[in-house]
């Protein structure tokens, strides 16, 4: 085995990590020696400087103990901001506090010293760290390379963010595949490929329902046409929730805990009175209670919150009640990937379009998620490999494939949301539509609505609407140095450029002077869960309206721009004009000026068919003008036509 051949495939999970490695004897999850092969995603922090940490099974089992000390869960900060994190807090046992430009920072305190700030980031390198040396223990080797899995929903800002802690961790992140194409691939490299290249293509549905996110991808499966060719797994369409898994199953288990026993007469403490180990000992008892009733009618679960123990009996029948809300929205993102994936093909009773469906996450494990699904899909689910491991040994997949040790496989994915940038009138300009396979790359023009302007900014959004108000800023790029040019002279190409990461970077240049500014677009924080259902909501329930404000600014731009120089070019050769035509020239100027006047004042009073044939009749009336100015430039210039 060539050491800088290796690179080993990461499910980073919300609850559990995992490390894994394919060679020719196909994928395996990798272990420590007699150890368990899932690593809980838990860090405990020392107490003192100069103790060392504790990642894994030992910082889960003795949470309750040090519980501002143990990091759990912390998947859900990556990339967010202390605002997005708000709703997480009253569940959590350590202290999250805000860092540089109101990030998420998780706060340990030690003793005789000034408390720890760490981003999350810093503890997922840790855990990334764990499994790292896990690795090398295993196959004997150093491990400088990986492969690792994210929701297939994490913006651009999560999926640096665990580019990030990749690094930290000393391991050079050679791609980010989503978790659901990545179980995908791993059921995919055991079919049977002499039968499957005899068949048609084939559309998967791979529903995700892990610690902490949910996803669901909808694939095409294409077989080559010999045993030489590649598997092609195209990513047709993507939906899901970034924060939306087992994590909130356990809240819903400890709210209902907390008012069983008050109900039976117990004193409960409100959730501010609780103490950081009540916090984590009604966690682990409401998980624990979960996983028990899968598989079991009802179960008792024993708490103490201060009064002495309490046993108290959760039926299977009460947690299904609690989970049918958050099983309703996986299958509305379920309904809207099959929107957007199969917008050409009929809706047939047997599976909706799709062939399989694959689950993922240990969440899937719960016999109303598998009940739910089934009915949705009107197919038997796919529960072959382990729910917890799948996702990982696609991943070693895929890291097959980049290392050259495989090329069985060939992976197409796609970006979950439109990108966009913000012209005049705050209209946002769609270069790359979401659902766009990656890596993928799109150019447009755009101009100056100002003269004289030497510094051009640029600014990128993601969205689903037609204005940047309704739409997230994910950076501003400043392009400089721009010698002074009359508006909408300057030509500024801007170039979207996303790799096989899902990770955007913007170029522009302005192509007569040859200035140019780029930048990889690294936002503050990701998007919220909130923020996502918003932009795809209102994208469908506003779609007419913010399709005509949009075109009412543009409009609004062109014909400013047309007022300004046909007003300019009657000021500079007004006086060889026929004066009837002036004054008609006048006179069209006049009225669609009014008329931008009026839209700018209340866009939704505009006519925008009345705007654009004006601007149309005010084109055609000015020819002769330019004309005119055209002639009188070359004869007061150093061109004689003569």
């Amino acid at each position: 085995m060539d050491p800088s051949s290796i690179i080993v495939g990461i499910d980073l999970g919300t609850t559990n990590s995992l490390v894994a490695y394919a060679d020719d004897r196909g994928p395996r999850i990798l272990r420590h020696r007699n150890s368990s092969a899932l690593v809980p995603s838990v860090v405990r922090y020392p107490t003192k400087t100069g103790e060392s940490r504790i990642v894994g099974t030992v910082a889960r089992d003795e949470a309750a103990i040090y519980p501002r000390h143990t990091i759990g869960s912390v998947k859900r900060l990556m990339g967010r901001s202390i605002a997005d994190a708000q709703s997480d807090l009253r569940y959590l046992s350590y202290l999250v506090r805000a860092g540089d430009r109101d990030t998420a920072r998780v706060e340990i305190p030690r003793e005789g010293d000034e408390p720890l700030l760490l981003s999350p980031e810093e503890v997922s390198s840790h855990i990334l760290a764990e499994l790292k040396l896990m690795a090398e223990q295993s196959l004997g080797h150093p491990v400088t390379r990986a492969v690792i899995t994210v929701p297939a929903y994490f913006d651009d800002a999560q999926r640096q963010a665990t580019r990030t802690a990749g690094r930290l961790a000393g391991l050079d992140v050679v791609r980010i595949v989503p978790e659901p194409t990545a179980a995908a691939l791993a059921y995919g490299i055991g079919l049977d490929r002499s039968a499957a290249r005899n068949q048609q293509q084939s559309t998967v549905a791979v529903y995700d329902l892990g610690g902490g996110t949910f996803d669901v991808s909808v694939l095409r499966l294409v077989p080559g046409e010999s045993a030489e060719e590649p598997f092609f797994f195209q990513v047709l369409a993507t939906s899901g929730d970034t924060h939306l898994g087992g994590d909130d199953v356990d809240h819903l288990v400890v709210d209902e805990l907390l008012a069983l026993a008050t109900a039976a007469g117990a004193r409960v403490p409100s959730r501010a009175e609780l103490s950081p180990q009540q916090r984590r000992s009604l966690l682990q008892a409401a998980e624990q209670a979960k996983i028990a009733l899968s598989d079991r009618p009802q179960t008792p679960v024993e708490i103490n919150l201060g009064s002495g123990p309490q046993t108290i009996v959760l039926t299977q029948t009460r947690l299904e009640e609690l989970m049918t809300p958050l099983i309703n929205r996986t299958l509305a993102s379920c309904e809207a990937a099959l929107r957007d994936a199969l917008k050409d093909a009929a809706d047939n009773v047997q599976g909706r379009g799709v062939d399989a469906v694959i689950l993922v996450g240990g969440q899937t494990r719960s016999p109303v998620v598998r009940r739910r699904v089934g009915e949705f899909f009107g197919l038997e689910p796919y529960t072959a490999l382990d729910p917890d491991q799948v996702v990982a040994l696609g991943a070693a997949v895929q890291g097959a494939v980049l290392s050259g040790a495989s090329r069985g496989t060939l992976l197409l994915d796609v970006i979950p949301l439109s990108l966009g940038m913000e012209t005049v009138g705050g209209a946002v300009a769609k270069l790359i539509a979401r659902n766009t396979m990656v890596p993928t790359k799109a150019t447009e023009m755009f101009s100056t609505s100002v003269d004289g302007q030497t510094a051009i900014r640029l600014t990128v959004y993601q969205g689903e609407r037609e204005m940047a108000a309704d739409c997230r800023k994910l950076a501003t790029l400043v392009l400089s140095g721009v010698p002074p040019m009359p508006a909408g002279v300057p030509q500024i190409e801007v170039q979207f450029l996303v790799d096989a990461n899902g990770v955007l970077s913007v170029h522009a240049r302005e192509r007569r002077s040859g200035k140019r500014a780029s930048l990889q677009v690294v936002p503050n924080h990701g998007l919220t869960n909130e923020e996502v259902d918003r932009m795809e909501r209102e994208s469908f329930a506003f779609a007419r309206e913010d399709m005509l404000r949009h075109r009412v600014v543009d409009l609004i731009a062109n014909c400013s721009l047309d007022i300004k120089w046909i007003g300019d070019g009657i000021n500079r050769v007004g006086d060889s004009l026929d004066p009837e035509y002036r004054d008609s020239l006048r006179s069209a100027v006049n009225a669609l000026a009014a008329m931008v006047a009026s839209a700018k004042a209340d866009w939704k009073s505009a006519d925008p068919d009345a705007m654009s044939r004006a601007k149309e009749h005010l084109d055609r009336l000015s020819v002769r003008l330019h004309e005119t100015s055209i002639a009188q430039s070359l004869r007061g210039g150093k061109i004689n036509p003569s």
